[in-house]
């Protein structure tokens, strides 16, 4: 069934970027289902465009053309892959503009946060064409003056890469930058919710010459189905994933009948601690940029707002007095700030979880409702006098909400950060450099933001300890999990 790419809600410059059906060995090609997806805009209802579904046998064929294709893409040079991904950059940065309002479309958040992801998701791609030319092995001191001894690194294989709808761009780039500039094919395979985002991508990477088979796309209504077979075809090497942690722990599950290499993003509960002598000014703006980002459906915003007793009031009357000036409505509309949550279920989870605060008593400073603009529109909420009991403090929001407690000192300020399964990001806010030092060593997180929530980048290793992951995305790390060492012991000198 071929799906049409023409939409009534979607006007860009190159409508060619709008695709609809799934991307195998080179070609847009139709699923075997006369079912399709419909891709609706959280903002206003309205279908941005009906995408092909993929099931078991259109996975399989997007399998087998990566595995195809695989001898040869690994046989081109760093150099030559280099190239291709360098052209593959330059054009997603040429045609921003239109991912972003196809991005916004789908997902919800603003136009600014839109292009400002769409370069993020380019610099993944910069990062590792350039890193593509240094993969180096060892020479390893020999132990017999007969023989020599060596190592080199070698791609994986075929990775499949599942990302999710509150990135849609960043999360691909972040995996198959990596995965191509080491010499591995994909089959990727983005959240039915946002495949628009990815499908443009996906089309660019053609246009930039990117061979055959490289790279694929699948994506259906049944996310088991196709994770089913991309977690136990044997020809799938590695398997990427980004999403919450109970899908992952189940994806690791089954990676494991054919031992495939895994790397997993997954939940996070970060906190951020105020402490008295923190700037509370600067505190205030840098937990709502975090909290409130994607209308803090990110995995790495603030969860639970930790604020040193002595200056809690003063935080809470500051912070309550800022949150209730955002602007909130389509993403497409200027001065909004924040969008809308990517479905009604989301939408639900926050009542309830807002709901159980309430009853245990915590205190509502402002927001707490749905929202008139539609169905998927919370308004930015802060609560007061949280305990540790309480949904919003045990579990992940991933909606804008902001429960805010306080502490005594710095020793229960990091029993209370690390009283979670997760270990993502975490946040602190101190002018004491000994304190800073102290607590960020002591606060069981993969990444530490010290004055600053703006802590992701092309050349960072992202990824979190505990339940939160394995592995690492971005940096010179990043290439690590799409490599193999091999060892080769040279007899006979």
């Amino acid at each position: 069934m071929t799906i049409s790419t023409k939409s009534s809600v979607l006007l860009l410059n190159d409508n060619s970027l709008l695709k609809g059906d799934l991307f195998i060995n080179g070609q847009w090609l139709p699923s075997r289902s006369d079912a399709y997806i419909e891709v609706v805009n959280p903002a206003n209802g309205e279908i941005v465009n009906k995408v092909a579904n993929a099931g078991k046998l259109e996975t399989i064929e997007a399998i087998d053309a990566a595995h195809n294709a695989f001898a040869s893409w690994k046989a081109y040079t760093a150099k030559e892959r280099s190239f291709f991904l360098k052209k593959w950059f330059e054009l997603v940065v040429e045609n921003t503009e239109d991912l972003a309002q196809i991005m916004t479309a789908e997902q919800g958040k603003p136009l600014a946060e839109s292009r400002a992801e769409i370069l993020y998701a380019a610099s993944f791609i910069e990062w590792f064409a350039e890193e593509a030319k240094r993969v180096y092995g060892d020479i390893v001191p020999t132990n017999s003056n007969d023989r020599r001894l060596l190592t080199v690194k070698q791609p994986v294989g075929v990775v499949a890469a599942i990302t999710p709808w509150n990135f849609p761009s960043a999360m691909l780039t972040r995996k198959v930058g990596p995965a191509l500039a080491s010499g591995c094919t994909v089959v990727l395979k983005p959240a039915k919710e946002t495949p628009l985002s990815a499908m443009a991508l996906v089309e660019l990477s053609k246009r930039a010459g990117i061979p055959s088979g490289v790279i694929n796309l699948v994506v259906g209504l049944s996310s088991r189905e196709i994770g089913d077979e991309l977690t136990a075809n044997p020809k799938v090497k590695k398997l990427t994933f980004t999403g919450s942690t109970p899908v992952g722990k189940q994806l690791i599950k089954q990676c494991a009948d054919t031992v495939k290499k895994v790397s997993m993003e997954l939940g996070g509960n970060a906190p951020v601690i105020v402490f008295d002598d923190a700037n509370l000014e600067e505190a205030v703006e840098g937990v709502i940029q975090s909290k409130y980002r994607n209308a803090g459906q990110t995995c790495i915003c603030i969860n639970r707002v930790l604020v040193q007793e002595n200056v809690y009031e003063k935080f809470v009357e500051l912070f309550t007095h800022k949150v209730s000036q955002i602007a909130v409505g389509e993403g497409t509309k200027p001065d909004v700030t924040m969008g809308p949550m990517i479905n009604e279920k989301s939408v639900q989870d926050v009542e309830l979880m807002v709901q159980d605060a309430l009853q245990k008593g915590a205190l509502l400073k402002t927001g707490g409702n749905r929202m008139d603009l539609s169905s998927c529109f919370y308004q930015p909420t802060v609560l007061a006098d949280v305990t540790s009991d309480m949904r919003v403090i045990k579990e992940e929001i991933f909606g804008p909400v902001a429960p805010v407690m306080k502490f005594s000192d710095e020793k229960e300020a990091i029993k209370l950060a690390n009283d979670t399964e997760f270990g993502l990001a975490s946040y602190v806010y101190s002018s004491d450099m000994g304190r800073i030092w102290r607590v960020s060593e002591a606060i069981e997180y993969g990444m530490v933001g010290v004055n600053e929530v703006a802590i992701t980048s092309e050349v960072i290793p992202f990824g979190g300890v505990k339940e939160s992951g394995s592995g690492r995305e971005g940096s010179k790390y990043g290439m690590d999990d799409y490599l193999e060492i091999k060892y080769i012991c040279l007899g006979g000198i």
